[in-house]
């Protein structure tokens, strides 16, 4: 059953995101050029998407964390670690750098993949083998950056 709901769940979210526009790559590089504001070709409406979907977090966050237990799950599993190390930063920069790149992040380039065309598989398939290197050199003995605790 649970997994039924999982589907159900990330189908509403990738429907979110097509119907709020965000699986265009163009507008989400129309939002981060902030160069366009006197022209008038800066697109606000990310700001809104984002601002939505941090109000439903913060109340789904209060609401579930309430309960002694998951519905699905025996335990919550939530963060313990709140040091900042190089893999905090690393981590979002390159995320960055690549949404502004590209105008997909994860979610997004996932959904366009039905509708994206090559920019979209282009993109999914570098992800995959971008996260597949971090995994790979995080695991590493001696490696560079240190895994989490």
């Amino acid at each position: 059953m649970s997994i039924l709901v999982q589907f159900a769940i990330g189908l509403m979210f990738g429907l979110g995101l097509v119907i709020a526009g965000m699986s265009d790559p163009a507008k989400v590089l129309n939002f981060l050029d902030l160069g366009a504001i006197p022209t008038g070709g800066w697109d606000p409406s990310l700001a809104f998407v984002l601002g939505g979907a941090i109000a439903v977090t913060f109340i789904g966050f209060k609401l579930v964390l309430r309960r002694a237990q998951p519905i699905f799950g025996g335990t919550f599993h939530l963060p313990t670690a709140t040091d900042i190390d190089a893999r905090i930063i690393a981590g979002p920069a390159i995320f960055g750098v690549g949404w502004g790149l590209a105008g997909f992040c994860p979610g997004p380039a996932f959904t366009a993949l039905t509708t994206g065309g090559t920019p979209a598989l282009i993109f999914v398939v570098a992800m995959l083998l971008g996260m597949g290197s971090a995994r790979w050199l995080a695991s590493r003995p001696g490696r560079l950056v240190p895994q989490a605790t």
